[in-house]
C-alpha cells in the first residue's frame, strides 16, 4: 500500500468516526427533546383531566414564568379567574387554596412548554455553529423550532376559546393542539432514527413500506379522534364494551344537521368514530404483521411489526379499562401516554425501512 492511498484510507476512516459522534450526540439531544415532549403530553392531559387548563387567564410569554409569590398576587391571580364562565358555572365558591391545586397544573404545563424551546434551541444552535448538524438536516431542524413557536401561540388561542362563552375550551383547538405537538414529536423521532444504524434487510413484501406508513397515519388520526372525545367528555357516557348504548350500532349517531357535525360535536359519534378509529387501527397492525412473519419472518421490520402490534393490543386494552371505569385519572393519562408510545414507535418503525441517512462525509483526493 502507497503512503498517498494509506494516506487516504486514514482520513476516510477519521472522516466516518467523527461523523458517527455527531451523530451520535445529535441522536441524544433529540431523545431527550422526545422525552421531555412525552412529559409534556402527559402534563397537558392531567391538566386537561383536572380541569385546570383555564386557570391562568392570562398570556404572559416571558412573565409568567414566575407564579405568584404572595398572597396579594394570589388574590390577584384568582380574581381574573372568577371572571371567565367555568368558574362562575361550575366552581363558584372556591377558594383560593383550591384555585392553587389548578394553578399549579396550568403553570407546571406552561413551563414545560417553554423549557423544551431552550432544550430544542440552544443545542440545536451549538450544533450548527461546530458543523455537527449535517446540511440536510438544518432547515428542517430550524422548521421544527419554528413549529414549536407557533406551537405556544395554538395554546394560547385554545384557551382563549373558554375565557368567554364556554366553560371549558374547544374540542376543535384542543385536537389542533394536541395534533401539532405529536408531529413535533413525530418528526423528532424520524430524523433521530434516520440518524441510527439500520439493519440490512429488506423489507418483507413490496408492500411494506407502505403499510407501516398507513399504520403510523392512523395511529396520529387516532390521537387527533381522542382529542375530539376529550374535548366533549365523550368518554364519560355510554361506558360498555362491546356494545355501546346496548348496541353494535348505536341509534341517533347523525341526529344533528347538517349530519357531518356530528363527527365533531356529538358526543355520542365522536365516541363511536373513536372506537371505530381504533378497530381499524388494530386490524391493519394484525395484517401487517401477518404479512411480515409470513414473507420474512426473520428480519427486524417483521419483529418491529410483532411489537408495533402488541403495543397497540395494550393500548387498546388500557382504553377500553378507562372507558369502563368511568375516565379515572390515572387510567385516562396511562392512555393518553399509551397512544404516544404507539405513535413513535410506528414512526420508527415507518422509518426503519428507508434506512439510515446516507454520510455526508467526503474525502477529497489531491495529486
Amino acid at each position: 500500500m502507497t503512503d498517498a492511498a494509506s494516506t487516504t484510507e486514514i482520513q476516510v476512516r477519521q472522516a466516518m468516526e467523527r461523523s458517527g459522534r455527531n451523530r451520535r450526540s445529535i441522536r441524544i439531544w433529540l431523545g431527550v427533546v422526545l422525552v421531555t415532549l412525552f412529559c409534556l403530553v402527559l402534563v397537558g392531559g392531567a391538566t386537561r383531566l383536572t380541569g385546570s387548563g383555564l386557570s391562568i387567564t392570562e398570556w404572559k410569554p416571558i412573565h409568567g414564568v414566575i407564579p405568584p409569590l404572595s398572597a396579594e398576587e394570589w388574590q390577584e391571580e384568582f380574581a381574573l379567574y372568577q371572571r371567565i364562565p367555568q368558574y362562575q358555572q361550575i366552581n363558584k365558591g372556591m377558594t383560593v387554596d383550591e384555585f392553587k391545586s389548578i394553578f399549579w397544573w396550568e403553570w407546571a404545563h406552561r413551563l414545560l412548554a417553554r423549557s423544551i424551546g431552550v432544550i430544542f434551541a440552544l443545542p440545536l444552535l451549538y450544533f450548527w455553529l461546530t458543523g455537527k448538524v449535517e446540511r440536510r438536516l438544518r432547515w428542517p431542524l430550524v422548521g421544527l423550532l419554528a413549529l414549536g413557536g407557533f406551537q405556544g401561540f395554538i395554546g394560547w388561542w385554545m384557551v382563549s376559546s373558554g375565557l368567554s362563552k364556554l366553560t371549558s375550551v374547544s374540542q376543535y383547538r384542543l385536537a389542533t393542539h394536541l395534533v401539532i405537538a405529536c408531529l413535533i414529536f413525530a418528526a423528532c423521532m424520524w430524523i433521530m432514527r434516520g440518524l441510527s444504524p439500520h439493519s440490512g434487510d429488506a423489507p418483507p413484501t413490496a408492500t411494506s413500506r407502505r403499510w407501516a406508513g398507513m399504520l403510523a397515519f392512523l395511529a396520529l388520526f387516532q390521537i387527533y379522534l381522542g382529542a375530539l372525545v376529550a374535548g366533549l367528555d365523550a368518554g364519560l357516557a355510554y361506558n360498555t364494551w362491546p356494545l355501546m348504548d346496548g348496541a353494535v350500532v348505536p341509534s341517533d349517531l347523525f341526529i344533528q344537521q347538517p349530519w357531518w357535525i356530528n363527527l365533531f360535536e356529538n358526543p355520542k359519534t365522536v365516541q363511536y368514530v373513536h372506537r371505530l378509529g381504533a378497530y381499524l387501527l388494530l386490524a391493519v397492525a394484525l395484517w401487517h404483521m401477518i404479512q411480515s412473519l409470513r414473507a420474512a419472518p426473520q428480519t427486524t421490520h417483521s419483529r418491529r411489526s410483532v411489537v408495533l402490534f402488541a403495543l397497540i393490543m395494550i393500548q387498546a386494552a388500557i382504553g377500553i379499562t378507562t372507558l369502563l371505569l368511568q375516565v379515572p385519572f390515572d387510567a385516562a393519562l396511562a392512555h393518553q401516554g399509551g397512544a404516544l408510545i404507539v405513535l413513535g414507535f410506528a414512526i420508527a418503525h415507518w422509518r426503519g425501512f428507508y434506512g439510515e441517512y446516507a454520510p455526508e462525509t467526503a474525502v477529497v483526493l489531491r495529486r
